[in-house]
This record gives C-alpha cells, structure tokens and sequence, in this order.
C-alpha cells in the first residue's frame, strides 16, 4: 500500500496524540469524519499502526536512570544469538535490545532507579545472561531528545 499525503497526516498526528476522538483528527486532517475512520481504519489493518499506548513518566514510576549496555559474546552462531536474545526478553528493566554492527554484539536501553538499582540489575540479570563475554555500561546523564514519532 502506498502511502498518501493525507495518510502521512494522520500518522504524523496519531503519533504525537494518539489519544484523540476521530471527529478530532478528522478536523486537524481536514477529512470527514467517515473516511478519516476508513483511513485509519486501513492503516491498522495495513500494519502501518501497529498499537496505541500510554507513555509513561519515568521518574513519576522510579525509573529515572537510563543505561546503555554494550554486550559482546562469546561467538555469532545462532544458538548463541537465540539464547541470548531469549532470555534478554524476559527482563523487565531492559527497553530495547538491538543486534549490531560494530565492536559490540548487542546494544541494550535499561531503566533503573538510579546506579544502586542498577547495580541490582546487573547482577540479578544482566551478568547471568547466557554467552556474554563483556559488558560496557554508559550511564545517560541527560535526555536531551527522545520521542517515539517516526518521521512520515
């Protein structure tokens, strides 16, 4: 499905308030209510919008720390990828975790009260990770940019 300027509109502003009525967005999209519905109604069906969410405070909920963990393995054979990656998905605190390119093997986004709570992390999950060889923690002193809208 190609994508047009009017669908870019409505996913550029479902992204910055998703919480939104359709009347709503049909206004700030200037569509009828009706095929705006239809619209996103296909988007969603399309994959293009995959889910609706709540973003939270993080300091409101105790998780105002942010750690970059750098991860190198033990090897890339895909056992050892599979179990890594299994297992990382069962830990809460992790936000992401990404396969790369580069001198690490995995780059993960942990959240944390702060270095303590961190420190709990790290070794009631982090260090138990199968195949890990060597981590490197970054710790964030501030977020200067973050935002979950992609450009369209």
């Amino acid at each position: 499905m190609e994508l047009d300027n009017i669908d870019r509109r409505i996913l550029s502003t479902l992204q910055v308030t998703g919480r939104m009525s359709n009347a709503e967005l049909s206004e700030k999209v200037n569509l009828s209510p009706s095929a705006c519905h239809r619209r996103v109604s296909r988007l969603e069906a399309e994959g293009f919008i995959t889910d609706y969410v709540a973003l939270l405070n993080p300091r409101k909920i105790g998780r105002q720390t942010t750690v970059f963990v750098e991860i190198t393995l033990s090897g890339q054979a895909e056992e050892v990828l599979d179990a890594f990656e299994r297992e990382v998905a069962k830990i809460p605190d992790v936000l992401e975790c990404h396969l790369m390119a580069g001198s690490a093997d995995y780059l993960l986004k942990v959240v944390a009260l702060d270095t303590e709570g961190f420190a709990q992390i790290h070794r009631r999950h982090l260090a138990r990770l199968p195949g890990v060889v060597q981590m490197q923690s970054s710790f964030a002193l501030r977020t200067v940019r973050q935002t979950t809208a992609l450009p369209v």
